[in-house]
Parts: structure tokens; C-alpha cells; sequence
């Protein structure tokens, strides 16, 4: 049984610019690291940035070999509001995030990766049971983030796993209502507890989904190409970024065999496939963010 959720407020420092909720773009840095601009906020997701033929430590004496670089370097990033962190792994919060970025940027995440980014030095650290929330608040404008459930591997290895989340983003202009409401799925696989997003969230406007069918000793810990189809279908985006794939060797399901299966699915008119460095720039519609507009 789930506890009573929780519900955090973080409030930023204003910026000097009145914050745009008209229009967005997401920068694909590589593996899950996004950068997301939209309605005043600059947020960080997944920082990984490893470089081709570095090794990130998965636990238990396993590593794996990143095949790629990222699109910018760590020092290049812009200023950040704050960082959502889908678990405490290695191609997700690496070494060179954990000793170059700001230790005091708020990072929104599970329970144990909050607890092991302390021991880090990391002072602002969120930590968000599945369904609890925090409000970050800056200037006029606020975005909800909320956890979702994820499930890092089936139940026979799951303890072996780090706890991991998905997470829901949305901006509240203040007219009542989302005027962006944007799902990361984490390092998820396909289960049961998926199919409560769409009832709780029934209009996703942009989805961020982690592929790459990662294997380890022939276990799948991520979707690959058939799972990922499965979750967007569940999930019901309006528009689908594949992230997450690619870049280390234990990603066993190529970007080309998801663009295969969505086609195959009738789902290639939702998806946005970004190369490393590429941004998606997007607009949403004044009736979903100016005040007493019909929406």
C-alpha cells in the first residue's frame, strides 16, 4: 500500500525576464541528458557526460564502455534551475556531474539517489516517493514535478537494482490549468503500475522515452524497440522523443529498430528523433497559458 503522498515547494530566485510559456526547446545532449527550456526554467535531466571509451560502474563489479561523446561539455551547460534525476547509476549522475556540478542545484529524485548525492556533497537534493510532488516556483510561473512508478528490471533482479523513477513536468501559468505537461519514463520497462499514468494524466503533450533494450548477463533492464512501442501506446503522447540509446555497449536495441516498430505500430507521425546536439523547439497555443483564454 502507498503512503500519503507528499508534496514539496521549492521556491528560485526570479529571473530578470518575464517568464515565455509561448514557446520551449529540449537540447539532446546524449544518453538521457536533456536540457529543457521553457517558461523561465532551464532544467538538466540525467547528467551524463562521459566521453567515448570511458567506463561507468553499475554495481556488483559490472561495467559498460560509452561508444559516444556528449553534444556539449559539462562546463558549457547554461545556467540551471534545477536537475531531475530519473536513479543513482553511473550513465545517469556520472563522476564528472558529481564533481563539476553546482553542489547546491536542486535535484529532484528517488529516496536513495537523494541519500547517496548527500554523501556526495549535494545540499538540495528532493527526494520524491512514486506519486509525490514538488512545486518549483520562480517568478510568476511554476512547474509540478511529480514521480511516476518505474520498474529498472523484472522482480528477479529489481533488488539488485537502484530504485528508479519516471517523472511528469507541468507548467502552471496560473490560469488553471497545465499549459505544458511533459513525461520522462526513467529506466523503465514495461509493467502494470504504467497504465495509471493515462488515468491520472490523461493529455501528455511530449513524452522523453529511455530505450536501448540495455542487457546485462541476457537480463533486459531497459525498453527496448517492442516495449517502447507498448509504453507509448499506454502512455498516449501527442509527441515522442526517443532518448537513451545508442551510446553505451550493453544498449542492445538500436534507435533504427524502434523507428522500425513505431512505423510498423502507425505511431511515426508522434515521433521527434533528435541527434546528439539537435534541438526540438516547440510552441504551445495562447489558450493554454494567457489568463481568461477558451482553451
Amino acid at each position: 500500500m502507498m503512503g500519503e503522498q507528499k508534496a514539496h515547494t521549492l521556491t528560485l530566485e526570479a529571473g530578470g525576464a518575464a517568464a515565455d510559456f509561448s514557446k520551449g526547446s529540449i537540447f539532446f545532449v546524449g544518453t538521457a541528458t536533456v536540457i529543457l527550456r521553457y517558461a523561465g526554467f532551464t532544467i538538466l535531466t540525467d547528467p551524463n557526460f562521459l566521453h567515448a571509451g570511458d567506463h561507468v560502474h553499475l554495481g556488483y563489479g559490472l561495467t559498460a564502455e560509452r561508444l559516444t561523446n556528449p553534444a556539449l561539455e559539462i562546463e558549457q551547460l547554461p545556467p540551471l534551475d534545477f536537475v531531475v534525476l530519473s536513479h543513482y547509476h553511473g550513465d545517469h549522475f556520472d563522476r564528472i556531474a558529481e564533481e563539476r556540478l553546482r553542489k547546491d542545484v536542486p535535484v529532484v529524485t528517488t529516496e536513495h539517489a537523494a541519500g547517496e548525492l548527500k554523501d556526495k556533497g549535494f545540499t538540495a537534493t528532493i527526494a520524491l516517493d512514486t506519486w509525490d510532488s514538488v512545486a518549483v516556483e520562480k517568478g510568476g510561473a511554476r512547474v509540478r514535478v511529480t514521480s511516476m512508478p518505474g520498474r529498472h528490471g523484472p522482480p528477479i533482479v529489481e533488488k539488485f537494482l537502484p530504485p528508479v523513477m519516471g517523472s511528469m513536468l507541468e507548467f502552471d501559468p496560473g490560469a488553471g490549468r497545465a499549459a505544458l505537461r511533459l513525461y520522462i519514463t526513467g529506466d523503465t520497462l514495461v509493467f502494470d503500475d504504467l497504465n495509471e499514468i493515462p488515468k491520472r494524466y490523461p493529455d501528455i503533450d511530449l513524452g522523453l522515452f529511455h530505450l536501448g533494450g540495455t542487457t546485462i548477463m541476457g537480463i533486459l533492464l531497459t525498453m527496448d524497440a517492442e516495449q517502447g512501442v507498448e509504453a507509448v501506446k499506454i502512455i498516449n503522447p501527442k509527441k515522442v522523443i526517443p532518448i537513451h540509446y545508442n551510446d553505451y555497449e550493453v544498449f542492445k536495441s538500436p534507435l533504427e529498430d524502434f523507428r522500425a516498430a513505431a512505423e510498423a505500430a502507425g505511431l511515426s507521425e508522434r515521433m521527434i528523433y533528435l541527434s546528439h546536439g539537435e534541438t526540438y523547439e516547440f510552441e504551445v497555443p495562447a489558450a493554454r497559458w494567457q489568463q481568461g483564454a477558451t482553451p
